[in-house]
């Protein structure tokens, strides 16, 4: 009886020393958020994403973990988007008629709004006098985290304000959207969809299924398109500059 204590101890240092704890954080986050959004009513101004982001910064600042030790235990969760990068081709696949069906309005579309969502942002973020290398972290804040994070570590900027960017924009783009679409009067589940999956990337594309399965399915074809052509011309467009 006296080993227990000690046992006790001893498994408890080996499991906040491991990855253990930082996955569990994460992921009891995530849950709490999701619980959250449904007590909320489902606020399209306050995603489960940035609800758990806002749990998990609270808990990391306020246990004295430290950001440092955490993120080494998040690691393997990094791990998992390779993968999840790869897998974007299943909807574009899936979507694969769509682009046969509408490819004229697509190359229309999808390189001027790619190319200004990148633009605006560096244009802002230059004139207040950014730095490069937050100007590389913003460049592709559009884009789904996976790809992102490669092309941000392609130009040199910095993964972690590359997330935050990609938070915020997530937000506002569903926020914008959805407005936009009402004041314009545009009913069209496939427009709103492309619109928020190329503007509002993962976040876009979940506010997009919960308006129907059309306007999710666009959202997948906008966002896949968005991180593919994103990753293409972006660091060329960079190395030309």
């Amino acid at each position: 009886m006296t080993d227990q204590p000690g046992g006790f101890n001893a498994l408890l240092a080996a499991w906040t020393a491991g990855p253990m704890l930082s996955i569990g954080l994460t992921l009891g986050a995530f849950i709490v958020a999701q619980w959250l959004f449904a007590r909320l009513r489902r606020p399209l101004w306050l995603p489960p994403v940035m609800i758990a982001a806002l749990l998990l910064a609270t808990v990391v600042a306020a246990s004295g973990l430290g950001f440092e030790r955490y993120e080494a235990g998040a690691r393997w969760l990094t791990v998992l988007l390779g993968p999840a990068t790869v897998a974007l081709g299943i909807p574009l696949y899936q979507q694969m008629h769509h682009i046969r069906a509408l490819w004229r309005p697509i190359i229309v579309t999808l390189p001027l709004a790619a190319s200004l969502a990148a633009i605006y942002a560096l244009a802002i973020a230059w004139l207040m006098g950014a730095a490069p290398m937050v100007l590389a972290s913003l460049a592709p804040k559009s884009v789904t985290a996976p790809i992102a994070m490669g092309i941000t570590e392609e130009l040199g900027g910095s993964v972690s304000l590359t997330l935050g960017g990609l938070l915020i924009t997530g937000v506002l783009a569903s926020l914008f959207v959805d407005g936009c679409a009402r004041w314009l009067r545009i009913t069209d589940d496939r427009i709103i969809g492309f619109a928020l999956g190329l503007n509002g990337h993962a976040i876009g594309t979940a506010r997009a299924f919960e308006i129907s399965h059309t306007a999710g399915a666009f959202a997948s074809l906008g966002m896949g398109l968005t991180g593919v052509f994103t990753a293409l011309f972006l660091p060329l467009a960079f190395w030309m500059i």
